[in-house]
Parts: structure tokens; C-alpha cells; sequence
């Protein structure tokens, strides 16, 4: 057995290695984080896409939901978030010149764009079904930073059976089609379970309703807001409370083996270096720590004397989604005249994401087919935030959009043909976006130093290269119900907290921790936690 060097070795600088490092620091426990690229942030990260353009734009990860207050406040975080009044904006596909505005801001305002799109009749239905998410949010998002409920617990804490049943028991489309008769308003609701996320709204394995689950629950509102200065601003703050609090932090630290025994070997400055750990927190995909205990150098021995049985291969995990950044000199114009394009680009701003577009999209990207209008949302965060600005391009009236596309899944893509996929994903989200607006948006792209358009366009193939996520999968995995099942093992901290693997001195601290997906810090702290939880009960 290996001789620790440290209390706890943490692979991977992201997010949530810097929360559990941040909070084991603070414990007094000794902490090295190794991270692969030169900065730490994994995916929550500000950068200057455009040469010679002075915008700083949250290049992967954009809005903020599942960070829990109490996170911020237990590691005196500084961190701004800018609430958007308006939820969403959804032009009819069938007659772009009208659309849904939901206006968080003017009830009155939300039922009159209702009326006006046809859709009257679902106008209550859509009150009374986010009133229900919203008790659920109440009930379940507490939970995420303790110990995990089972499915009995976690029903009885909401203690309405005809709603746990119409969230949790049964597939999420039947949910939708059940309560709403609009085709755009059972769009606008289904697309949160399909974020990063590639199934059928009524899938039976209820993929899409895990999804849709932490999509509604942040902070017991379900309220996304926008991190002011960027994402990079958010890991900033976490890097200089693990600063602070005593934690080592390594950066352009690859590492290319994880024992069993807390062994982990990473290249730095052309040579092998080792570090040991009492424990070591994984912050990269299980996938990826599945290939790292692999390549233990002839597979180490546990603890206990006994070789370690390799696991079973895993498929690997598949994102579904293209993301595009563009900078504007303006804000476009719209077919829809009655509603501003600060309105319109002041929420989520859904483009062809009708109910039967998502799932008819869905059906093609499976056969292997870009639709012809790839079901697309917006985010525009220089309106809530303009210091990601430079002042001079802010008084411009320039913008930031980021597009997000739904169902580009990573099966499309090799290394073959990533440039050639890449060009036509982007050909087919910018077809999407000018398919509702009354101009071409490549007509208002600003140019770079180069004169280049200021637009970039990252596949799942891009983010496999450049974050080490297996698949392009913004969650590391499959998504898990923020609950155990109740007869599952409950017997180690790790557990309990949902951080565990098949070796009691590795724990999962990443994304890929049960409630661990989207900037929320979730995994690393319940990583933490069950650390500590741990050396009480030694």
C-alpha cells in the first residue's frame, strides 16, 4: 500500500473538485487538485472566443439554477446572478409573425400572447402545472446537499401521490399531452427534459423526466439565471475559496492512472509524477475513471490485499447537442411584430420547438438525419449582463447569443468527420434561427481581427476533446432521481451521499455523482461531506 501524501487527491479542477476541495481545505484536511488544461473550470469557464474582440462569453456552461444558496454562503462565495423577467419566447413555427411570450413580470401580459397564439384553453393548465413543479421544487431541492432519500422518503416529503405520480411514475410526455392541448405550449414544457438529454418524451426508461426533474428544482424555484460577469466568474470564486482555505491546485497536471490504493500518477513538464491520497475524489466522467483505474499500472492491489476486479465496459456516455456562440452588433428583428427583441431575447428564446417538431426531430436524428429546422433555444446574456462587454461594444449595442441545438447526437460524429458535421450543424441552426426572424442573422455577425465572422460552433466531439467528456454528455452519464431506490444500499457514507464506486477509497465528486449534473457545485459537496462523514464513523 501506498504512503498518502495527502489527505485527498482530487482529479479534475472543474466546478465541483473545486467546491469538495474548497470544503475539505476548510476542514483542515490536505488537498492537491490535478487539472489537466492551464486553468481550472472544466466546462464553467469565461473566454474570449473572437481574436481581438473584447467579449468575455461563458463559452459552454451559460445559466445558473442548481447552485444552492447554501453552497454560497458556506463558502462566502461572491458571486451575482441576474434574474430574467422573462421566462420564454416561442414563435409559432406554423406562422412565425405570432408567438408565446411568457412575461414573468405581467400576468396579464403571459394570458393575452396565450389568446393571441390560439391557446387560450391551456393558459390555466400552464399556471396549475408550474404551480406543481414548483411544490416539487419545494420538496425535493433540499435534499441535494444532504444524505439521499429513498423513493418512499422522498414521495412522502412531497406527500401528493397524484403529483409524484404524474412526474416520477409516468413518462413525461403522457404528463404533457394529458395536460395541455396546444402543440407549442406542450413544446415550450417538454423541452426541459430534453436538454443534453437524447430519448423521447415518452420513453419508458423516463430519461426525459429525470431530466425535466432538475431542470424545474433549483433553489426550490427552478428560476435559471445569469451569472454576472460570465461563468468564469462563478469558478473564480470557488478557486479562490479553495485558494484560501489551504488547497494545492495544479493545473496543466494530465492524469494518466488512478489506483485503487489512492495511487494517481499524472504528466506535467514531460515527466511522471505520483501523488497518494487517503482518498481520491474523481471530478471526471465515471467513464473516463474507469479508464484511468485501467491504466494502474498492472493493477494495483486494494487495500485489503485483494486485486481488483475490473469492471465491466460501460458504454459510453452519448451528448446530444450542438452549442453556437455568435456576437452581434445588434439584436435581430423579428417576423413577430408585437413583441420586442428584448423580449424576446430577454428569456429562453425556443425556435422550432413545437411538440411535434422535438419528437419528429428526435425520429430523424435516430435514422441519422439533421432536420431541416433543428429545434434550437437562445440565451442572450448580454442583455441581463452587459460587463462581459467591453464598455465600447456594450454603447454599440452589440450582443452575445448563444444557441443551444437539441438532438445532434454523438453517434453522428468521428474524427473523420467532425469538421465536415460541425459545418453543417451550424448551417442548420442558423436555417433554424432565420426561419422566425425578419432578417438573416448572418448579416449582423461582427467580424473578429481577422475579419472573420464572429460565430463558433461546438459539436460533442468538440467537448470530448476539449473537457474529457466521454460522448460530448454535458452530464458525465445518465441522469439519477435525486433518490435511492429503497432497497438500495445505504451502508457507507459514499452511499448515502451518492458519491460511491466499486472502491471505497475513490469517490465521485464530478457531475457524474448522483445529483451531480449543471453548475451546482452538488457533487463536489456531497463528496466532501461524505469524506468527513466517513472519518467520523472510522
Amino acid at each position: 500500500m501506498t504512503e498518502p501524501t495527502h489527505d485527498v487527491v482530487i482529479v479534475g479542477g472543474g466546478h465541483n473538485g473545486l467546491t469538495a476541495a474548497a470544503y475539505l481545505a476548510l476542514a483542515g484536511r490536505s488537498v492537491i487538485v490535478l487539472e489537466r488544461a492551464e486553468h481550472v473550470g472544466g466546462a464553467a469557464v469565461s473566454a474570449e472566443a473572437f481574436a481581438g474582440v473584447d467579449a468575455r462569453l461563458s463559452r459552454y456552461s451559460y445559466l445558473v439554477s442548481l447552485l444552492p444558496q447554501r453552497i454560497v454562503e458556506e463558502l462566502g462565495l461572491e458571486i451575482g446572478l441576474a434574474r430574467r423577467r422573462f421566462s420564454s419566447y416561442t414563435p409559432n413555427p406554423a406562422d412565425p409573425t405570432g408567438g408565446l411570450l411568457v412575461d414573468n413580470g405581467d400576468a396579464a401580459a403571459t394570458l393575452a400572447s396565450f389568446d393571441r397564439i390560439g391557446a387560450g384553453a391551456d393558459a390555466p393548465a400552464w399556471a396549475a402545472f408550474y404551480a406543481d413543479t414548483a411544490r416539487l421544487a419545494r420538496a425535493v431541492f433540499p435534499t441535494v446537499c444532504e444524505p439521499l432519500p429513498t423513493r418512499s422518503e422522498a414521495r412522502l416529503l412531497l406527500g401528493d401521490d397524484a403529483l409524484w405520480d404524474r412526474f416520477v411514475e409516468h413518462p413525461l410526455g403522457r404528463t404533457i399531452t394529458e395536460t395541455f392541448t396546444n402543440d407549442l405550449v406542450r413544446g415550450v414544457v417538454a423541452t426541459d427534459g430534453l436538454i443534453g438529454t437524447f430519448t423521447a418524451t415518452d420513453a419508458a426508461d423516463l430519461a426525459a423526466n429525470r431530466c425535466f426533474l432538475y431542470h424545474v428544482i433549483g433553489n426550490g424555484t427552478g428560476d435559471w439565471d445569469v451569472p454576472i460577469g460570465g461563468m468564469g466568474a462563478v469558478t473564480g470564486e470557488l478557486e479562490k475559496a479553495a485558494r484560501q482555505a489551504g488547497a494545492r491546485i495544479v493545473t496543466d497536471a494530465e492524469v494518466t492512472s488512478v489506483g485503487p490504493d489512492g495511487t494517481v500518477r499524472y504528466r506535467r513538464g514531460g515527466s511522471i509524477r505520483e501523488v497518494a491520497g487517503t482518498v481520491v475524489l474523481s471530478g471526471v466522467a465515471p467513464w473516463v475513471l474507469e479508464h484511468l483505474l485501467a491504466a494502474d499500472a498492472g493493477g494495483r492491489d486494494d487495500p485489503d490485499g485483494s486485486h481488483p476486479t475490473p469492471a465491466e465496459p460501460a458504454p459510453k456516455p452519448e451528448g446530444a447537442q450542438v452549442k453556437v456562440n455568435l456576437l452581434l452588433r445588434r439584436l435581430p428583428r423579428l417576423r413577430d411584430r408585437a413583441v420586442s427583441p428584448e423580449a424576446a431575447f430577454g428569456g429562453t428564446f425556443h425556435i422550432n420547438e413545437a411538440y411535434t417538431q422535438l419528437e419528429g426531430a428526435y425520429d430523424e436524428a435516430v435514422r441519422g438525419i439533421i432536420p431541416d429546422r433543428l429545434p434550437c433555444e437562445i440565451y442572450c446574456h448580454s442583455l441581463s449582463d452587459p460587463s462581459i462587454l467591453s464598455p465600447e461594444l456594450a454603447a454599440s449595442g452589440a450582443h452575445t447569443l448563444t444557441v443551444f441545438g437539441l438532438h445532434a447526437p454523438n453517434r453522428w460524429l468521428s474524427d473523420e468527420n467532425n469538421d465536415a458535421t460541425r459545418e453543417r450543424l451550424q448551417e442548420a441552426v442558423l436555417a433554424s434561427l432565420n426561419s422566425v426572424l425578419a432578417e438573416p442573422i448572418e448579416d449582423l455577425l461582427l467580424t473578429d481581427a481577422a475579419g472573420r465572422p464572429c460565430i463558433e460552433t461546438k459539436t460533442t466531439l468538440d467537448l470530448e476533446h476539449a473537457l474529457n467528456m466521454p460522448g460530448g454528455n454535458i452530464f458525465h452519464g445518465p441522469l439519477e432521481w435525486p433518490f435511492l431506490e429503497d432497497d438500495a444500499p445505504r451502508g457507507t457514507p459514499a452511499e448515502r451521499w451518492g458519491v460511491a464506486t466499486r472502491h471505497p477509497r475513490i469517490l465521485v465528486c464530478g457531475a457524474g455523482a448522483r445529483r451531480g449534473g449543471g453548475v451546482s457545485g452538488i457533487g463536489g459537496h456531497n463528496a466532501a461531506m461524505a469524506v468527513l462523514e466517513a472519518e467520523l464513523d472510522a
